[in-house]
């Protein structure tokens, strides 16, 4: 598991990517586990202060409670079409909950990111991935 600075550090150009694709939607789609063990997706806003990746959710809202009892997400950047040029990019790990009593707020550790683009000829898939243990590879799909 890393901080946001420590991925950037460790894979700064896939850091740049994806922070740069998370900037360009306003909405992205965070994955929490319910209560069950069931997925729930929820729209969510990031904030990068500092050093770190941040999302924020009103008090008593069920992604908050579900990051609560289990830390474990998926943050989505949303899709777009591959002709707009925005990578797909996405990133998992833990949420770490500050205390607030209007709302929350949440410090996101990685544990994976990756983006998803096509190459210049649009006849493969590009998948730039990092993990916390085994750092930076690329596959390319056709």
């Amino acid at each position: 598991m890393a901080t946001w600075n420590e991925f950037e550090t460790a894979a700064p150009d896939l850091a740049d990517r994806i922070r740069a694709s998370f900037k360009a939607h306003t909405h992205l789609t965070i994955a929490t586990l319910r209560k069950d063990g069931a997925p729930r997706i929820s729209g969510t806003e990031v904030q990068f202060e500092g050093d770190d990746l941040w999302i924020g959710s009103m008090a008593n809202a069920l992604k908050a409670k579900d990051l609560q009892r289990d830390p474990r997400f998926a943050l989505h950047s949303g899709s777009v079409e591959p002709d707009e040029g925005l990578a797909d990019a996405k990133i998992a790990g833990h949420a770490h909950g500050v205390p607030n009593q209007e709302h929350h707020k949440f410090r996101l550790e990685v544990s994976e990111a990756s983006i998803v683009s096509l190459d210049d000829a649009k006849e493969h898939l590009i998948i730039d991935l990092w993990t916390a243990d085994g750092g930076v590879k690329q596959i390319k799909r056709k």
